[in-house]
């Protein structure tokens, strides 16, 4: 009886262990199925996006440049971001890793915000505007310095390809411009006469007296100047030719057709208004614009309330300073100080503003393994912006390539030196260079636990949240020790606090550009041609603005919440791990994960 027993024990869990090796047969083949279409959506994005994949330094598509705005783009993009919001389905959560599930729910977001975008004309009808759209990135590429590398024959063979294409890209951008006008889609003015001298930059070449054209100055002619000595000399005359041959025959003179009809007919058809909503189907689109930047389901109402109360307990911490100091009159007095006091403008020369950044980097390292467990391979540089976007340019981060050969860059404006001032830069440091963008970038693009779609993602409320939240750990890394780069960190939050007001105000609620400009300066030490250009950047891109902030205080919410809940078992590297491993992720998936980081702490 005792060994029938052991037997049919025996028998039993050999079935049951079968039965488990079955299961896991079947999920590995589910999982293995899985990993393949990711990888294969990670690969089809890159095709429909090659200008993507040169920026992450894959250099597979460097000649490559899609019309965006042909309707066989448009139906393409479609057909792939519907295909894999179907294949998603046929994957159950209980057969997938945890991992996986993260990767499921990012690329349903990913798909459902790409199919919801393209049911909107605004990016058909008004593809180009001062400071977000595809011809800058050309031109910033243009200049030999940026992501489209230089270094061999065949990279300037592709170079010149995908200016062909871009030239096609140009002549269709005016095209549609114009379909746009007779159905209502255009730009403000305001916009719009910032846009022509982009143009007109571009339509410029020096002549001698003997009527010998001389392209040397020209900004797509840049690479030609700086032809490796490697090259041979019938490798150098031929490309030089090529390079002549385009500007002068297709790209110069698409950019003043361009010039003529932004300054023309497109000017004369330029919205008084400033806000998205008097477009068509504006007031849809920009309920669109706030659910894609922010990855929350908050109203315009909801995000402008919120950002009322956030100008308000700022103004407090403002007027703490303003005591410290010791400064006699009301804040926005101390406002106009700040933004003219001499003594926070003592450079006069761009090198230097550029080794005062380098300076504040030295100072935190010592303290960043305080706070990071992890940190990135990537090099890291800080750069001024090219002259011919300067005027309209913010301070950014571009990321540096995933192979490491191109570093991340920290972009600095300093249309003159000595008119910079410096009473922000510990934080501005610490957003757009490290720990902020590059810290976050870098560290996903490195992460070989991510897969390749992943990497590239870029989630404004994430993205732009982490930087921003970045900003509040000076003093725990050694910064703001001085009450007016303290200051500066109180402006830039303030700066992105008010964007929830101006930006809800102008799309929402029918301000004009000049209201939303005063309001900025009534609350914050911008001065008023940043801020004026801070105010035309909202206008031109919806809902990016409101991200910011929402990201920050749903970071800081997370923080506080870990803080509370584990007490001593709280450590803050390994919060620090927790938020950046997964790379960018809606807001509502990182507010599970932490959870979920919490549960298990316990």
């Amino acid at each position: 009886m005792k060994k029938l027993l052991t037997i049919c024990l025996t028998v039993a869990l050999v079935f049951v262990s079968c039965k488990e090796d079955v299961k896991k047969d079947i999920i590995t083949t589910k999982n293995s199925d899985f990993t393949a279409m990711l990888a294969n959506y990670s690969e089809g994005k890159l095709k429909l996006n090659p200008i993507e994949a040169t920026f992450i330094g894959d250099g597979r598509f460097d000649a490559a440049f899609p019309n965006y705005l042909s309707d066989d783009f448009r139906k393409d993009w479609h057909d792939f971001y519907s295909s894999y919001a179907s294949q998603l389905k046929e994957f159950k959560d209980a057969d997938l890793t945890e991992s996986e599930q993260m990767s499921k729910g990012v690329m349903e977001w990913d798909c459902e915000m790409a199919l919801a975008q393209s049911s909107f004309k605004n990016d058909l009808y008004m593809p180009i505007n001062q400071m977000w759209s595809v011809n800058l990135v050309m031109t910033q590429w243009a200049t030999g310095t940026s992501a489209q590398p230089f270094k061999t024959v065949k990279n300037h063979e592709d170079w010149l390809k995908r200016l062909e294409h871009y030239n096609v890209w140009l002549e269709t951008a005016e095209k549609r411009m114009k379909e746009g006008v007779a159905e209502g889609y255009v730009l403000p003015k305001s916009l719009i006469k910032k846009v022509i001298p982009q143009f007109e930059a571009l339509t410029k070449v020096n002549t001698s007296a003997e009527g010998i054209t001389d392209l040397s100055e020209h900004l797509f002619f840049s690479p030609v100047m700086t032809l490796p000595d490697s090259f041979s000399s019938e490798e150098k005359e031929r490309l030089t030719e090529a390079y002549s041959k385009l500007i002068l025959d297709k790209l110069i003179p698409s950019f003043k057709s361009m010039a003529y009809y932004l300054k023309s007919d497109y000017l004369d058809a330029g919205l008084e208004s400033s806000g998205i909503s008097d477009i068509p189907n504006g007031k849809a689109y920009y309920d669109h614009a706030i659910k894609f930047y922010t990855t929350t389901n908050m109203t315009a109402d909801e995000i402008h309330e919120l950002g009322l109360k956030e100008v308000a307990r700022i103004l407090a911490e403002m007027e703490k300073v303003k005591e410290q100091v010791g400064f006699e009159g009301d804040l926005k007095a101390f406002f106009n100080a700040v933004r003219s006091n001499k003594a926070l403008m003592p450079y006069t020369t761009p090198e230097e503003v550029i080794a005062n950044f380098n300076t504040i980097h030295n100072k935190m390292k010592p303290q960043l393994n305080e706070l990071f467990a992890n940190k990135p391979k990537a090099a890291f540089i800080v750069k001024q912006t090219e002259k011919f976007r300067e005027a309209s340019a913010s301070a950014e981060y571009n990321p540096g390539s995933a192979d490491g050969t191109r570093p991340g860059v920290f972009y600095v404006p300093i249309i003159d030196a000595s008119a910079y001032n410096v009473f922000s830069d510990e934080a501005l440091f610490l957003h757009e260079a490290i720990p902020g963008h590059h810290y976050q970038i870098s560290l996903t693009i490195e992460n070989e636990d991510l897969p390749e779609f992943r990497k590239s993602l870029w989630y404004s409320a994430y993205g732009e949240g982490w930087a921003l939240y970045t900003e509040s750990l000076g003093k725990e890394l050694g910064l703001y020790t001085d009450p007016y780069q303290y200051f500066g960190m109180l402006g830039m939050e303030m700066h992105r606090a008010i964007r929830l007001v101006v930006d809800t105000g102008i799309h929402s609620k029918g301000w004009s550009r000049e209201k939303a400009i005063q309001y900025s300066l009534d609350n914050e030490a911008e001065s008023e041609a940043s801020i004026t250009s801070e105010i035309e950047r909202y206008m031109a891109n919806p809902g990016q603005a409101l991200s910011y902030k929402i990201g920050q205080l749903k970071i800081r919410e997370l923080r506080a919440k870990a803080e509370e809940q584990l007490g001593d078992a709280f450590d803050i590297r390994e919060f620090h791990t927790q938020v950046l491993e997964t790379g960018c992720i809606p807001l509502a998936l990182l507010e599970n994960k932490i959870n979920n980081w919490i549960t298990t702490t316990k």
